[in-house]
């Protein structure tokens, strides 16, 4: 399975629109078009196809843990001598 039919599967299964994908990305500070993500979501034969590559899947992944858990909680330093 390519890096492609997972991020039509995953926009399928959360009902993600192109709109929704721009945002979780930018949530992790990765900027892309939607006519850029459109490429990514056409048929393998089609001219303007384009692979997902791996570092548009990892940041849609971590963009994604972000939109449904939220942000990262900060740790605070443990005190000393306790």
């Amino acid at each position: 399975m390519s890096n492609n039919d997972v991020m039509k599967k995953l926009r399928v299964a959360l009902k993600l629109n192109d709109t929704d994908i721009v945002e979780i990305l930018a949530l992790v500070d990765f900027r892309i078009t939607k006519t850029e993500l459109g490429a990514i979501f056409r048929n393998e034969d089609h001219p303007n196809f384009k692979p997902c590559g791996d570092q548009i899947l990892r940041n849609f992944l971590n963009g994604l843990i972000i939109h449904k858990r939220g942000p990262r909680e900060k740790k605070e330093p443990e005190e000393e001598g306790k």
